[in-house]
């Protein structure tokens, strides 16, 4: 059943929602749609008295890491961390309190290229069942009249070799114990979802899958309920109420979820 999982995105030590694909390596500051007055683990509180598991914390950028664990101290177990993380510090960052580490970049070179070896050290030091990857992606101009995805790192700036397909889903699936996926090209705009990106993931559907990505009404969670069969869960940023947004109120997704 398709569930609404919490999110935390910090920058500059701030929670805040940004539009995807703007906070880049040079020219302007990223655009924001909103930054809390409030501090992180003032969110992972809320989240551990609502009783709301597997939700992600993502660090964007340098000047997080204090936020981060506050907020995981808040809510020890019960929120996942992404942002930076690798084989030298995933097991800091389990022992900081959160329940799974995140990954994309590191786990590929340069150009794109996919590092097994950098997979296999992870697992080897926090366990599959401690490890999401971030399959977060963009829509690429395949030339057959069908949508292609890529996944994208680097904060969504550079594509990788990986498509988000059965095939490599398949594959990845075997080092990690969920994955996230974060629709780049719509994240942040309350626009819609990108349905057929949801469809595809739920009819795979082999291991738990979040989805984010332009959000913006109660009736996009029961698209995503109907695309996947139930198979993908949801967080919800700059629509929400807590953060500042006017479409969708955080009691009517504490409400879904007991629905559900």
């Amino acid at each position: 059943m398709t569930l609404f999982r919490p999110c935390i995105d910090l920058h500059e030590g701030a929670v805040k929602q940004i539009v995807g694909g703007t906070l880049l390596d040079r020219g302007p500051g990223p655009r924001e749609n909103f930054v809390s007055q409030r501090p992180a683990n003032w969110f992972a509180e809320r989240y551990r008295q609502d009783q709301l598991r597997g939700g992600h914390v993502i660090k964007l950028g340098h000047g997080n890491d204090a936020a981060a664990k506050s907020a995981l101290s808040a809510y020890s177990d019960g929120l996942q961390i992404g942002g930076g993380i690798n084989s030298d510090n995933a097991k800091e960052w389990i022992d900081a309190g959160a329940s799974h580490v995140i990954v994309t970049s590191w786990l590929f070179d340069q150009a794109g290229n996919l590092l097994g070896e950098r997979l296999q050290e992870l697992v080897a030091k926090v366990g599959r069942q401690r490890l999401v990857i971030d399959l977060s992606c963009r829509r690429v101009n395949s030339g057959a009249g069908k949508p292609e995805w890529r996944v994208a790192m680097n904060r969504w700036q550079t594509l990788t070799e990986v498509p988000i397909d059965f095939g490599w889903l398949d594959r990845l699936a075997g080092y990690a114990d969920e994955f996230l996926i974060h629709a780049a090209d719509v994240e942040g705009l309350c626009g819609g979802i990108d349905a057929e990106l949801v469809e595809l993931i739920g009819s795979w559907g082999k291991i738990p899958v979040t989805y984010a990505g332009g959000v913006a009404s109660m009736s996009d969670l029961e698209m995503i309920r109907q695309a996947s069969d139930g198979k993908v869960d949801v967080t919800v940023g700059s629509a929400l109420d807590l953060f500042g947004g006017h479409q969708i109120a955080y009691s009517e997704l504490l409400q879904w979820n007991r629905n559900h």
